[in-house]
């Protein structure tokens, strides 16, 4: 089992930054893929960012390429999502994944999830 906490969620104004955490335990965590999801309220749970397990290998939704960063400490067992440029179209519960040593951009691809952060940004 790997066990995930995130934190960092909060109310932002448009234009504004925030990072986000996501705090691992219970299993090797430098053998995970880490991927940041969010859901707006009414909406489908939707791919925002992914990392390898050795951080070689990031992805993007389109939707956040540019303005999100994802990273990796292995040493801290902490996945994070910087976010700049924040748009009120960002606000949702942030969630983070957790797959064994592929990264993937599906939902479905992922077998462990935080209870998620949210973030608002207002306009």
């Amino acid at each position: 089992q790997v066990q995930l906490v995130e934190s960092g969620g909060g109310l932002v104004q448009a234009g504004g930054s925030l990072r986000l955490s996501c705090a691992a335990s219970g299993r090797t965590f430098s053998n995970y893929a880490m991927g940041w999801f969010r859901q707006a309220p009414g909406k489908e749970r939707e791919f925002e960012a992914a990392i390898s397990p050795n951080g070689g290998r990031i992805t993007y939704a389109d939707s956040v390429k540019g303005r999100f960063t994802i990273s990796r400490d292995n040493a801290k067992n902490t996945v994070f999502l910087q976010m700049n440029n924040l748009k009120p179209e960002d606000t949702a519960v942030y969630y983070c994944a957790a797959r064994y040593a592929v990264t993937g951009v599906f939902t479905r691809d992922y077998d462990y999830w935080g209870q998620g952060t949210t973030v608002t940004v207002s306009s």
